[in-house]
Protein backbone atom coordinates (compact mmCIF):
# COMPACT_ATOMS: atom_id res chain seq x y z
CA UNK A 1 0.00 0.00 0.00
CA UNK A 2 2.67 2.58 0.75
CA UNK A 3 4.36 1.77 -2.36
CA UNK A 4 1.01 2.60 -4.15
CA UNK A 5 0.52 5.51 -2.37
CA UNK A 6 4.67 6.72 -3.18
CA UNK A 7 3.96 5.81 -6.82
CA UNK A 8 0.31 7.53 -7.09
CA UNK A 9 2.26 10.61 -5.84
CA UNK A 10 5.47 10.71 -8.15
CA UNK A 11 2.74 9.94 -11.31
CA UNK A 12 0.59 12.96 -10.33
CA UNK A 13 3.19 15.37 -10.01
CA UNK A 14 4.83 13.80 -12.95
CA UNK A 15 0.89 14.95 -14.55
CA UNK A 16 0.66 18.04 -12.74
CA UNK A 17 4.28 19.67 -13.61
CA UNK A 18 4.44 18.02 -17.37
CA UNK A 19 4.30 21.52 -18.94
CA UNK A 20 6.91 22.49 -16.53
CA UNK A 21 10.81 22.63 -17.47
CA UNK A 22 11.85 23.60 -13.95
CA UNK A 23 9.57 23.97 -10.75
CA UNK A 24 9.73 23.67 -7.32
CA UNK A 25 7.55 21.82 -4.78
CA UNK A 26 6.85 23.08 -1.21
CA UNK A 27 6.77 21.71 2.41
CA UNK A 28 3.16 21.40 1.69
CA UNK A 29 2.93 19.88 -1.74
CA UNK A 30 2.40 23.31 -3.83
CA UNK A 31 4.07 23.39 -6.92
CA UNK A 32 5.48 26.93 -6.85
CA UNK A 33 8.19 28.73 -9.82
CA UNK A 34 7.31 26.84 -12.69
CA UNK A 35 9.12 27.70 -15.98
CA UNK A 36 7.95 26.50 -18.96
CA UNK A 37 10.26 24.93 -21.84
CA UNK A 38 10.54 28.58 -23.73
CA UNK A 39 11.61 30.17 -20.42
CA UNK A 40 8.26 31.53 -19.25
CA UNK A 41 7.40 31.37 -16.05
CA UNK A 42 3.51 30.72 -14.97
CA UNK A 43 1.74 29.96 -11.86
CA UNK A 44 2.66 30.71 -8.45
CA UNK A 45 6.36 32.07 -7.78
CA UNK A 46 8.64 32.45 -4.75
CA UNK A 47 11.34 34.94 -5.05
CA UNK A 48 14.51 35.35 -2.62
CA UNK A 49 16.88 38.28 -3.62
CA UNK A 50 19.71 38.30 -0.92
CA UNK A 51 21.52 40.53 0.29
CA UNK A 52 24.23 42.55 -1.99
CA UNK A 53 26.22 45.24 -1.97
CA UNK A 54 24.20 46.94 0.90
CA UNK A 55 21.26 46.29 -0.27
CA UNK A 56 18.77 44.22 1.75
CA UNK A 57 17.40 41.23 0.85
CA UNK A 58 14.24 40.28 0.18
CA UNK A 59 11.05 38.15 -0.44
CA UNK A 60 8.45 38.09 -3.01
CA UNK A 61 5.32 35.69 -3.41
CA UNK A 62 2.58 36.20 -6.17
CA UNK A 63 1.65 34.73 -9.73
CA UNK A 64 2.96 34.80 -12.95
CA UNK A 65 0.56 34.63 -16.62
CA UNK A 66 2.80 34.40 -19.66
CA UNK A 67 5.93 35.57 -17.80
CA UNK A 68 4.04 38.79 -16.23
CA UNK A 69 3.16 39.43 -12.74
CA UNK A 70 -0.62 39.20 -12.65
CA UNK A 71 -2.88 40.31 -9.37
CA UNK A 72 -1.69 40.34 -6.00
CA UNK A 73 2.14 40.23 -5.36
CA UNK A 74 3.61 40.39 -1.78
CA UNK A 75 7.12 41.06 -0.37
CA UNK A 76 8.62 40.56 2.71
CA UNK A 77 12.42 41.06 4.70
CA UNK A 78 14.69 38.55 5.11
CA UNK A 79 12.67 38.30 9.09
CA UNK A 80 9.24 38.13 7.38
CA UNK A 81 8.31 41.86 7.97
CA UNK A 82 5.93 43.00 5.63
CA UNK A 83 7.18 45.56 2.95
CA UNK A 84 4.63 46.15 0.11
CA UNK A 85 1.90 44.59 -1.15
CA UNK A 86 1.13 45.43 -4.95
CA UNK A 87 -1.11 44.55 -7.55
CA UNK A 88 -0.51 44.00 -11.47
CA UNK A 89 -2.43 43.61 -14.90
CA UNK A 90 -0.16 42.78 -17.72
CA UNK A 91 2.85 43.22 -15.84
CA UNK A 92 1.91 47.05 -15.06
CA UNK A 93 1.07 47.95 -11.45
CA UNK A 94 -2.45 48.57 -11.65
CA UNK A 95 -4.76 49.62 -8.63
CA UNK A 96 -3.37 50.12 -4.96
CA UNK A 97 -0.07 49.19 -4.19
CA UNK A 98 1.02 49.71 -0.47
CA UNK A 99 4.62 50.74 0.92
CA UNK A 100 5.70 49.63 4.51
CA UNK A 101 8.60 49.91 7.23
CA UNK A 102 8.84 47.89 10.00
CA UNK A 103 6.89 50.62 11.76
CA UNK A 104 3.91 50.55 9.44
CA UNK A 105 2.73 52.07 6.53
CA UNK A 106 5.09 54.66 4.65
CA UNK A 107 2.60 55.16 1.41
CA UNK A 108 -0.13 54.55 -0.79
CA UNK A 109 -0.03 54.58 -4.49
CA UNK A 110 -2.66 54.57 -7.36
CA UNK A 111 -1.25 53.29 -10.88
CA UNK A 112 -3.68 52.65 -14.16
CA UNK A 113 -2.52 49.71 -16.49
CA UNK A 114 -2.61 50.66 -19.94
CA UNK A 115 -3.46 47.37 -22.23
CA UNK A 116 -0.01 47.02 -23.80
CA UNK A 117 -1.34 44.93 -26.98
CA UNK A 118 -3.54 48.34 -28.20
CA UNK A 119 -2.14 51.26 -29.97
CA UNK A 120 -4.51 52.86 -28.11
CA UNK A 121 -6.89 52.43 -24.87
CA UNK A 122 -9.62 54.66 -23.80
CA UNK A 123 -9.77 55.30 -20.47
CA UNK A 124 -12.69 56.91 -17.86
CA UNK A 125 -11.47 60.22 -16.36
CA UNK A 126 -12.89 61.26 -13.40
CA UNK A 127 -13.21 65.12 -12.02
CA UNK A 128 -11.04 65.12 -8.63
CA UNK A 129 -13.49 68.53 -7.32
CA UNK A 130 -16.44 66.36 -8.66
CA UNK A 131 -16.74 62.72 -8.11
CA UNK A 132 -19.77 62.19 -10.32
CA UNK A 133 -18.18 63.73 -13.42
CA UNK A 134 -15.84 61.78 -15.80
CA UNK A 135 -14.17 62.19 -19.01
CA UNK A 136 -13.06 60.02 -21.43
CA UNK A 137 -9.83 60.22 -22.53
CA UNK A 138 -8.01 58.37 -25.05
CA UNK A 139 -3.78 57.65 -24.44
CA UNK A 140 -1.45 56.07 -26.25
CA UNK A 141 0.51 52.47 -25.23
CA UNK A 142 3.63 53.69 -23.76
CA UNK A 143 4.40 50.22 -22.45
CA UNK A 144 4.48 51.35 -18.52
CA UNK A 145 1.85 51.96 -15.55
CA UNK A 146 0.69 55.73 -14.95
CA UNK A 147 0.36 57.27 -11.96
CA UNK A 148 -3.38 57.83 -11.63
CA UNK A 149 -5.75 58.51 -8.27
CA UNK A 150 -4.89 58.90 -4.95
CA UNK A 151 -1.91 58.62 -3.40
CA UNK A 152 -1.42 58.95 0.59
CA UNK A 153 1.77 59.69 2.23
CA UNK A 154 2.13 58.48 6.07
CA UNK A 155 3.85 59.20 8.82
CA UNK A 156 4.94 55.18 9.60
CA UNK A 157 6.14 55.89 13.27
CA UNK A 158 2.60 57.58 13.95
CA UNK A 159 0.28 56.22 11.17
CA UNK A 160 -1.05 60.41 10.79
CA UNK A 161 -1.63 60.54 7.11
CA UNK A 162 1.23 63.37 6.06
CA UNK A 163 -0.17 64.75 2.63
CA UNK A 164 -2.26 63.34 -0.43
CA UNK A 165 -1.35 63.65 -3.94
CA UNK A 166 -4.28 63.39 -6.66
CA UNK A 167 -3.03 61.67 -10.39
CA UNK A 168 -4.34 61.62 -13.32
CA UNK A 169 -2.68 59.78 -16.06
CA UNK A 170 0.88 60.61 -14.55
CA UNK A 171 0.50 64.36 -14.27
CA UNK A 172 -0.33 65.85 -10.59
CA UNK A 173 -3.07 67.69 -10.24
CA UNK A 174 -3.84 71.11 -8.41
CA UNK A 175 -7.16 70.28 -6.39
CA UNK A 176 -7.52 74.01 -5.90
CA UNK A 177 -7.12 74.87 -9.84
CA UNK A 178 -10.68 75.45 -11.55
CA UNK A 179 -10.09 73.39 -14.81
CA UNK A 180 -8.03 70.31 -14.69
CA UNK A 181 -5.28 69.74 -17.76
CA UNK A 182 -5.33 66.12 -19.33
CA UNK A 183 -2.04 65.58 -20.51
CA UNK A 184 0.87 63.24 -20.69
CA UNK A 185 4.48 63.56 -20.41
CA UNK A 186 4.68 63.80 -23.85
CA UNK A 187 2.55 66.39 -24.48
CA UNK A 188 0.25 63.84 -26.62
CA UNK A 189 -3.07 65.12 -24.99
CA UNK A 190 -4.64 68.08 -25.59
CA UNK A 191 -5.90 70.37 -22.38
CA UNK A 192 -9.93 69.09 -21.56
CA UNK A 193 -12.66 71.94 -21.78
CA UNK A 194 -15.47 69.95 -19.96
CA UNK A 195 -16.42 67.40 -17.90
CA UNK A 196 -19.36 65.14 -17.77
CA UNK A 197 -21.36 62.39 -16.57
CA UNK A 198 -20.25 58.75 -16.99
CA UNK A 199 -24.03 57.89 -17.61
CA UNK A 200 -23.63 60.58 -20.61
CA UNK A 201 -24.04 58.28 -23.48
CA UNK A 202 -22.62 61.67 -25.31
CA UNK A 203 -19.54 62.11 -23.07
CA UNK A 204 -16.72 63.67 -25.49
CA UNK A 205 -14.01 61.74 -26.34
CA UNK A 206 -10.96 63.91 -26.56
CA UNK A 207 -8.68 62.59 -29.49
CA UNK A 208 -4.95 63.08 -29.92
CA UNK A 209 -3.30 64.27 -32.91
CA UNK A 210 -1.97 60.71 -33.56
CA UNK A 211 -4.88 58.57 -33.34
CA UNK A 212 -6.12 61.00 -35.95
CA UNK A 213 -3.54 60.91 -38.24
CA UNK A 214 -3.50 56.89 -37.17
CA UNK A 215 -7.72 57.18 -38.06
CA UNK A 216 -7.14 59.03 -41.43
CA UNK A 217 -3.93 56.29 -42.77
CA UNK A 218 -6.31 53.44 -41.93
CA UNK A 219 -9.67 55.00 -42.96
CA UNK A 220 -11.96 51.79 -44.69
CA UNK A 221 -9.59 49.43 -43.26
CA UNK A 222 -11.10 46.45 -40.61
CA UNK A 223 -9.21 47.20 -36.96
CA UNK A 224 -8.79 44.21 -35.44
CA UNK A 225 -7.11 43.92 -31.96
CA UNK A 226 -5.21 47.34 -32.66
CA UNK A 227 -4.16 46.06 -35.79
CA UNK A 228 -5.62 46.93 -39.43
CA UNK A 229 -6.55 44.58 -42.37
CA UNK A 230 -7.47 44.37 -45.51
Amino acid sequence: MRLLFTLFSILFYTCLNAQCKTFKITSKGDTINCTEANGAKRGKWKIEIPPIRGERGYIEEGVFINDKKEGTWRRFNLLGDPMAIENYKWGLKNGISSYYTIQGIEREESWKAIDPSKPYDTIDVQDINNPNMYEKVIVKTTGASLKHGTWKIFDPYTGQKLRTEHWILDVLQDPNAKKETLADSSDSLPNTSSLRTKSDTATKKIIPKEVLEFQKKNKGKKIVDGKTGG
